[in-house]
C-alpha cells in the first residue's frame, strides 16, 4: 500500500502528503476548455466564476424593483412632479413622502405574488377570479398602458426637439431601437440596459442642491400637509399618486420577477429590489418638486407648458446647458418607460390569453406576446407624431388617469397576496395589510373627491 501511494503520480498522492503551503488560497476560475454535446448539440462552458461578494453581490440584486420604480419616473411623472413644483412650490412634497412605504409595500407584494406562484398577476386574476374579472383586469391595464405610451413617444419627441433634432427622426429610430432591444436580446440583457438608463436621474439631486432652496420651507411641505379644496390641488394630488404607483409597475414587477426565475424559498433579495427601487424613485421625484420649486415657481412662473420650461429647474446645476442636460434625462426616462410599459402590455394579454411570453423566447414561439409588444411601439410613436397634440397637459391628464384606475389593480393584488392557499408562508402580515388597505383607501378617496368636485363644478355648484 505504502508503495503504490509512494509511487502515484504527481497531482494523485494522499492529501496527507502534500504541502499546505503549496495549495492555492482560493479557487482559481476554469479556462474555456470544457466542451459538452447535449442532444447533438455542442456547448463550451467558458468559465465558472466565484459569486460576488461585497457591496457588487448587493448591486446585482438591483432589477425589476429599481426598473419598475423608476420607469414611473417617466415623461408623465417629470411633467407631473415639475408642475407640482412649479405650481404649489414645496407644498405637495408630503404627498411623495407619504408615498414612499405605500410605493414600496405595492412594489414588494408584486415581486411576492410572482416569486410565491411563479405566474404574472392577469395570470392569477384569470385562476383566481376567472375569466370575466381577468379581461376586465386586462381593459383596465389597456386603457391605462395605451395613454403611458403614447406620452413617452411625447417625451422622446420633446427630448428630441430640445437637442435641436426633429421629432419626426427622433421618434421612429427610438422606437426601431427599443423593438431592436427587445426582440433580438435576452432578458438579462434588456435587464442590464434599462438599469443603466435608470443614471440619468441623479442630475436631479444635485440641481435640487445647487438651487439653494428654503430649506424650512421644503421640511415644512414635507412634514405637514397641506389640504386644498381647489380642483387644480386636488387634479394634480391625483396625478401625483397616479404617476409615483402606476398599475404598469406592479404588472412588470411581478412579470419580471416570474422571467427571472426567483424561486420562493430565494425570494428575500427581491424584497430588497422593490424596497431600494420605490425608496430611489420617490426620493428623485421629490427633488423634482424641489429643482422646480426653488427656481421656477419662485420666479413666478407657475405654468409649465412646454418642456423646455420644465428644463429651467436644472439651470442651477447646469446652466447654459440645462436644456441639453434635462433633454438627456427626459430622452433616457422616456425611452425607459417607452420599452417597459409594451413590455408590460404583451406580459399581461399573453397571461390573460394563457399564450406563451417572455423576452427570452421569440417570434416564433411567442407570436402574440411579440406581437402585441410590436404593436404597442407602432401605436404609441404613430399617436405621438399628431401635430399640435399639447404634450405637458397629455402627460398630467394620463397620470390622473392612472390614479383614477389604480384602485381597480390595488384590489385585485391585495385579495390574492392574502390567499394562504396561494402564497403559504409569504402571505401578508397584519402590518402589509394596514399599508396596503391604507393606500387603497388614500387614493380612493382622493380620486373621489377630486371627481365630486369636478362633478359639482359642472352642475355649477362650486365655481369654475
Amino acid at each position: 500500500m505504502n508503495q503504490s501511494q509512494n509511487s502515484a503520480p504527481q497531482g494523485l498522492e494522499p492529501v496527507e502528503k502534500l504541502d499546505p503551503s503549496s495549495l492555492p488560497s482560493r479557487p482559481r476560475d476554469l479556462p474555456a476548455t470544457l466542451r459538452l454535446n447535449i442532444r447533438g448539440r455542442s456547448v463550451s462552458l467558458r468559465r465558472f466564476h466565484r459569486p460576488p461578494t461585497g457591496l457588487l453581490r448587493w448591486l446585482l440584486i438591483l432589477g425589476p424593483g429599481l426598473i419598475a420604480s423608476s420607469a414611473g419616473n417617466d415623461a408623465g411623472g417629470i411633467a407631473t412632479y415639475s408642475s407640482a413644483g412649479a405650481r404649489f412650490g414645496y407644498d405637495l412634497i408630503w404627498v411623495m413622502v407619504l408615498l414612499i412605504p405605500s410605493l414600496a409595500v405595492v412594489q414588494e407584494m408584486g415581486a411576492r405574488l410572482g416569486a410565491a406562484t411563479g405566474r404574472g398577476l392577469l395570470d392569477l386574476i384569470r385562476e383566481r377570479f376567472g375569466i370575466g374579472w381577468a379581461l376586465f383586469g386586462m381593459g383596465v391595464m389597456f386603457i391605462a398602458n395605451s395613454g403611458i405610451v403614447v406620452s413617452e413617444f411625447l417625451g422622446i419627441g420633446a427630448a428630441a426637439e430640445l437637442l435641436g433634432v426633429s421629432r419626426w427622426v427622433a421618434v421612429p429610430l427610438a422606437a426601431l431601437l427599443l423593438w431592436y432591444l427587445v426582440i433580438f436580446s435576452s432578458y438579462a440583457s434588456v435587464e442590464k440596459i434599462f438599469l443603466t438608463m435608470t443614471l440619468v436621474f441623479f442630475s436631479y439631486p444635485v440641481a435640487a442642491i445647487l438651487a439653494r432652496p428654503a430649506w424650512g420651507e421644503v421640511a415644512r411641505g414635507a412634514f405637514v400637509p397641506t389640504l386644498r379644496t381647489d380642483q387644480e390641488y386636488l387634479f394634480l394630488l391625483v396625478a401625483l399618486l397616479g404617476t409615483t404607483i402606476t398599475p404598469f409597475m406592479q404588472l412588470f414587477q411581478q412579470s419580471s420577477t416570474v422571467e427571472r426565475g426567483v424561486a420562493r424559498r430565494h425570494y428575500g433579495p427581491e424584497r430588497l429590489d422593490a424596497y431600494v427601487g420605490a425608496t430611489f424613485a420617490n426620493l428623485i421625484a421629490i427633488t423634482m418638486i424641489i429643482a422646480t420649486a426653488a427656481t421656477l415657481h419662485q420666479a413666478g412662473q407657475t405654468n409649465i407648458e412646454t418642456a423646455a420650461d420644465a428644463a429651467r429647474a436644472l439651470e442651477p446645476f447646469a446652466g447654459s446647458a440645462a436644456k441639453t442636460l434635462f433633454a438627456v434625462g427626459l430622452l433616457g426616462a422616456s425611452l425607459l418607460a417607452g420599452a417597459v410599459l409594451p413590455l408590460t402590455t404583451a406580459y399581461a394579454v399573453s397571461e390573460v390569453l394563457g399564450t406563451p411570453k417572455g423576452v427570452n423566447l421569440d417570434f416564433r414561439r411567442a407570436p402574440i406576446f411579440f406581437g402585441l409588444f410590436s404593436g404597442m411601439i407602432i401605436f404609441g410613436a404613430g399617436f405621438s407624431l399628431v401635430p399640435n397634440l399639447p404634450v405637458i397637459e397629455w402627460l398630467v391628464a394620463v397620470a390622473v388617469l392612472n390614479g383614477i384606475l389604480l384602485p381597480v389593480m390595488l384590489v385585485f393584488i391585495l385579495q390574492l397576496i392574502n390567499d394562504r392557499l396561494l402564497m403559504g408562508a409569504l402571505k401578508n402580515t397584519r402590518l402589509y395589510n394596514i399599508l396596503g388597505w391604507g393606500t387603497f383607501i388614500l387614493i380612493t378617496t382622493a380620486v373621489v373627491i377630486m371627481l365630486g368636485s369636478q362633478l359639482l363644478t359642472i352642475l355649477g355648484v362650486l365655481p369654475h
